[in-house]
């Protein structure tokens, strides 16, 4: 495709945008009026839907659904061998402590004997304590059991281990996948959006939320999925444990769930308006950084760097004070949680030693149900800590949803229309446009061009020339009327076939990173060498790139900064003469070019221009003087039309614009 892959404007002669279908190429500048040294924040947003945000974001896991079934089969794999482990180590403390006990006793005598004698003697509590365990008096310590209980224990926690590892492994193909889709999703839809969506938002925000807010919500899916199914599946293996080891226990360790889900409750409804705000401010403060970073040399010339440092301070010092009340609110639900747990810690060892001390509990079972009930509060910790981390993500997707869920341009044709012939016959049929209802711009506008013509525009700030190219371009489209190319309303065809027989370069130059060679090929990319080099000749790009080391296989950096502002808007005439389009654009194009470069391009574009439509937009007149006609547009109309010598004879808009430039100070209008 010819066309330089820039924003055009969208618009550049003043005019202000709405909301409107419209198509783009790549690339969008800042949003105008949000320069360097302007643009205050705006309030924080209030809480999104967070379910359905949530809902939604776990909706994209979809297409990995059998891997997600695995990952639950390996979690619950992992915790059953994980909850048996310390019910089975509770059977070694007990083999312990009671071959301990029996030790101590007579050997020769039954347990119940010395039951019996201890109860004869009034000792009733050392006898219920007794009563509650399996002793063999006189025998120590059974090893060989002990060594096949603590076998097993280490088993088990290896092979849970093992298990985990694998959920691990498996859950992180599924959520770098499912964000590589929402990535692939996000670049697709960039290019779907129309201009006037760049128009209104600031490029850094756009950026932050193709960035940042994207690996947020990696992250927060590659923590939350993993801990959440796990202390979940923790949570109701082990209470399963406690009700089998003791029901007295387990119903006080169940305390803890209402409290949890209570404080977790009251502190995320607190924290989550905050994460939203969080996220905004990023976006904001990443708009503010990368504008002022463009136009740093602006701002060292005008001598503003105080204001665009007390911009920075104030957009700072906002997303300050949200990230630090999202983290400091969220960040309350862990010692909460904390706290409570330890409560009901502090409660199961009384009681529970209560128990061993009555007989109705063996002490092995005391420690197993001690452990349990940390394994029961942490997963609860964990669940209260993940929601600061969880109410992040799902901030940040309501941002890439937003963009998602954008208007985006009106579909191609099904069957797009092509023209018969490549000629560059152009015509404006009762054409009607305005980027708002209420401020008409062109209205009834006719003007059929022949190819081979070259159409001069011009006319004030704010006329609508630059408007009238990206209709021509179907960047935005109209509100009636039509655009008829080589006898094909330019509606009916495909956005991609109109634009491959367009070639235009704009005033702003774009240039990427690498050598000057693929700059000018990117105009065609099957491009030969020899046409390469024919294109840079033609342009008289050659003429400076043999001064440099490299030559055209310098390399040029992301800002082109190796190069100058006329060499680099040569290099994208290049591009353009390259591609051959039945229709070149030129606006300002030449307006970084020394005096006597612009008069040598001229004659090069002369001869490209031969049997081709060339529309030119140009302030300064002298350009232009061998057009074959030329546009005079006052607010959005033609007000006059003919070529050089015919407009100054009729001493009308355009003699005044002429005597204007060459006569003295600038007239006012104009």
């Amino acid at each position: 495709m010819s066309t330089e892959t820039q924003n055009p404007g969208g618009p550049l002669d003043d005019e202000k945008p709405e909301p409107e279908t419209g198509a783009i190429t790549t690339v969008a500048r800042p949003r105008p009026g949000g320069g360097p040294f302007g643009g205050g924040g705006m309030p924080a947003e209030k809480s999104k839907n967070f379910g359905t945000s949530a809902k939604r974001l776990v909706g994209r896991l979809r297409p990995e659904a059998f891997k997600i079934v695995w990952v639950f089969v390996l979690s619950i794999v992992s915790v059953v061998f994980t909850v048996l482990g310390p019910k089975i180590l509770g059977q070694g403390t007990t083999l312990i402590f009671e071959g301990v006990i029996s030790k101590s006793l007579p050997k020769g005598a039954t347990q119940q004997q010395i039951i019996d004698g201890l109860r004869a003697k009034g000792e009733d509590s050392q006898a219920d304590l007794l009563s509650g365990m399996h002793l063999t008096p006189g025998v120590g310590i059974d090893f060989g059991t002990l060594s096949t209980v603590l076998f097993w224990v280490l088993a088990l926690y290896c092979l849970s281990s093992i298990f985990g590892w694998l959920q691990a492994l498996v859950l992180n193909v599924v959520t770098q996948r499912t964000i590589y889709r929402l990535r692939e999703d996000v670049e697709t839809k960039i290019n779907r959006l129309p201009l006037s969506y760049f128009d209104r938002m600031p490029r850094g925000e756009l950026l932050s939320r193709v960035t940042n807010d994207i690996d947020n919500i990696s992250q927060t899916l590659q923590q939350t999925m993993s801990q959440l199914l796990n202390s979940l599946l923790s949570v109701i293996g082990v209470l399963v444990m406690m009700f089998v080891v003791s029901p007295l226990l387990a119903a006080i360790s169940l305390v803890t769930i209402p409290l949890t889900v209570l404080i977790t409750a009251l502190i995320a409804k607190r924290s989550q308006p905050l994460f939203v705000a969080q996220w905004k401010h990023t976006g904001e403060l990443n708009a503010q950084i990368e504008e002022g970073f463009t136009g740093h040399s602006l701002v060292k010339v005008f001598g503003r760097q105080r204001e665009v440092q007390e911009v920075f301070d104030r957009k700072n010092e906002e997303l300050f004070k949200a990230s630090f009340g999202a983290q400091f609110v969220s960040g309350i639900i862990m010692p909460a949680m904390m706290f409570v747990g330890n409560l009901v810690y502090v409660v199961i060892a009384v009681v529970g030693g209560l128990q061993v001390a009555n007989g109705s509990m063996r002490l092995g079972d005391v420690q197993a149900f001690i452990q349990y009930s940390r394994q029961f509060t942490q997963p609860l910790t964990q669940l209260g800590s993940m929601a600061n981390l969880l109410q992040s993500g799902v901030a940040s997707a309501e941002r890439v949803f937003e963009l998602l869920d954008a208007e985006e341009q009106s579909e191609d044709p099904a069957t797009p229309a092509v023209p018969a012939e490549k000629k560059g016959r152009l015509a404006f049929e009762d054409v009607t446009f305005s980027y708002s209802p209420e401020k008409p711009l062109i209205e009834g506008l006719n003007l059929s061009v022949e190819p081979g013509q070259t159409v001069a525009i011009v006319g004030p700030t704010g006329a609508g020339k630059t408007t009238l190219v990206n209709l021509m371009m179907r960047f935005y489209e109209l509100n009636s009327g039509r655009i008829t190319l080589d006898g094909v309303d330019i509606a009916t065809m495909s956005r991609d076939g109109l634009r491959s027989r367009m070639g235009m370069v704009l005033q702003d130059t774009w240039l990427f990173g690498g050598t000057i060679r693929d700059n000018i090929a990117y105009g065609r990319p099957d491009a030969t060498e020899d046409e390469i080099m024919d294109a840079a000749k033609a342009t008289y790009v050659d003429r400076f790139v043999h001064t440099l080391p490299d030559g055209y296989d310098t390399v040029l950096d992301d800002e082109a900064s190796n190069v100058s502002a006329g060499e680099k808007q040569l290099l994208t005439i290049a591009r353009a003469f390259l591609a051959r389009p039945s229709v070149l654009i030129l606006d300002e194009a030449t307006s970084s070019v020394d005096t006597r470069t612009e008069v040598l391009v001229q004659h090069a574009m002369k001869a490209l221009r031969s049997d081709r439509t060339s529309f030119v937009i140009a302030h300064r007149l002298s350009t232009i003087r061998d057009a074959d006609l030329i546009l005079v547009m006052e607010n959005g109309t033609i007000v006059e039309q003919g070529n050089h010598g015919e407009l100054l004879a009729a001493e009308g808009a355009y003699f005044r614009l002429y005597n204007a430039q060459f006569a003295g100070p600038v007239t006012e209008g104009y």
